[in-house]
């Protein structure tokens, strides 16, 4: 087959898999949230703690009202009768591409880089996260509720802003835009920016002192019937200074940003939103670490640092929290070369607060359990560092869901059973952190929610095939 039939015959296998997709979605109106309590369970609360035998789960208008031994059922509550089953918070993945790309192959369906935009920093996934994509269902059936979206970079270092999600079977997925800025260092942004991490940190350093620029030089001006854009560019859920408008003309001509990437970089240089940098060699995690010293309000999370237990005094000085692939080993990268498995459990050791995350491609979020429990078996080896078996959960549930924004200070609590979080816990029919176990119930905001996804019809399909029987087309 020629690559051009064959990239033809991926358009259609997408378009066909998308119709279907989206006549799946045609179910009615949205569900209302129910009050229900979940009893004679293992509770698993989220929050670094071990389980809880014979425990309880009540949720009660959407949000968990209490979790623990000794729980009382109120009245009129529906019982649910766990039989001995586990139950966790809803699982939060750190850092993926859901809802980004329906088949990685056909370019058209495929929104995780940019590669010739002009744009970097202004640009925003929100618009582009599709709530019918099949990698939320199945992510979904995995146990995953809440997750932070984002781009991977193309023609910029900055592969701009994510946004956070919940994966509830409705069109309304995206519970917060422009949640944080992300961009690349060490190799990959030395390769992006001209072929050197000398390039790359000119560039980033250039592009933070523009956006204080745009900052200082918008002081003073007055409102103007550009108010409205310049709310646009910095996004509608980040305050406006209303001196930042109307300034393009004071910017001169020695800028490399965009007007637009500029005032989408404000936010980050004022401390405002979150940045994310990946990073994976020591040196190159303490260069990020040091920009601080010159731009005191940036609020950074590490993203990779696979050589982090070499520098995890350093980072747990700093209070910089850490997202990282727990399980790589074997460097594929020079800037690599001094992964262990045992990274995550000696930066946890040296008080770093550390996430599981980095889900896309291959590495899909509804593994997240088998990377936690895989850090649970290490620290059973000798001489290796893991995780106990509270602190593996909690890496996939609220500490993701901490550096993310959602800790209850600002934002709405998530990825823990405690009184006012949100309503999102999973019934698994045994230990989550062990291979064979699997979600049999899953509730976002006190939903209950569909597991079905292309993939379980499949099995259904073809569990008993029928001897001589043809494929079935898609069913709308």
């Amino acid at each position: 087959m020629s690559a051009r039939a064959h990239q033809h015959r991926l358009r259609r296998l997408a378009l066909r898999g998308a119709a279907a997709a989206f006549a799946a979605t045609l179910v009615g109106h949205p569900a209302q949230a129910q009050d229900f309590a979940i009893t004679n369970a293992t509770v698993a609360l989220g929050d670094g703690s071990e389980p809880i035998p014979g425990g309880t789960v009540v949720v009660r208008g959407g949000r968990i009202a209490a979790a623990g031994a000794g729980v009382a059922v109120p009245a009129g509550v529906q019982s649910i009768d766990g039989q001995g089953r586990w139950v966790t918070p809803g699982l939060f993945s750190a850092l993926t591409d859901l809802g980004l790309w329906d088949v990685e192959a056909v370019g058209e369906s495929n929104d995780t880089a940019s590669n010739s935009s002009p744009f970097g920093a202004a640009l925003d996934v929100s618009p582009a996260i599709n709530p019918a994509s099949q990698h939320i269902q199945i992510s979904r059936a995995g146990g995953v509720t809440r997750a932070s979206v984002t781009g991977q970079p193309g023609g910029s270092i900055f592969a701009g802003q994510g946004a956070l999600i919940d994966l509830g079977a409705d069109n309304d997925a995206v519970q917060r835009r422009r949640a944080f800025q992300y961009v690349v260092l060490g190799e990959n942004g030395g390769r992006i920016a001209g072929g050197s991490r000398v390039a790359a940190h000119a560039l980033f350093r250039n592009a933070l002192r523009e956006a204080l620029s745009f900052g200082d030089e918008g002081e003073g001006a007055p409102l103007t019937a550009n108010t409205r854009e310049a709310e646009i560019e910095l996004g509608d859920d980040i305050p406006l200074d209303p001196r930042l408008v109307d300034n393009e003309r004071s910017r001169g001509q020695d800028v490399l940003l965009t007007r637009f990437d500029a005032a989408a970089l404000v936010p980050v240089v004022s401390g405002r939103q979150p940045l994310y940098v990946g990073v994976d060699r020591a040196s190159d995690i303490l260069s990020v670490l040091a920009l601080r010293e010159e731009f005191p309000n940036l609020r950074l999370v590490l993203v990779g640092a696979a050589e982090g237990w070499l520098v995890a005094q350093e980072i747990a000085a700093s209070g910089v929290p850490v997202i990282t692939e727990p399980l790589v080993d074997l460097p594929s990268r020079f800037e690599q070369l001094g992964a262990t498995q045992s990274n995550m459990g000696r930066m946890v050791d040296a008080g770093v607060k550390v996430a599981i995350g980095g889900f896309s491609g291959d590495n899909q979020p509804r593994y997240a359990p088998q990377q936690a429990g895989n850090l649970v078996a290490l620290g059973r080896v000798p001489g290796a560092s893991g995780l106990t078996w509270g602190e593996a959960l909690a890496a996939i549930t609220s500490i993701p869901a901490e550096i993310s924004g959602m800790a209850g200070a600002n934002g709405a609590l998530a990825g823990v059973l405690a009184p006012g979080a949100l309503g999102d816990v999973v019934i698994w029919d045994g230990d989550p952190l062990e291979l064979g176990s699997t979600p049999v119930q899953v509730f976002i905001d006190g939903i209950d929610q569909p597991l079905q996804n292309h993939q379980t019809r499949l099995r259904e399909r073809y569990r008993t095939p029928q001897e001589g029987a043809l494929p079935k087309a898609y069913e709308w």
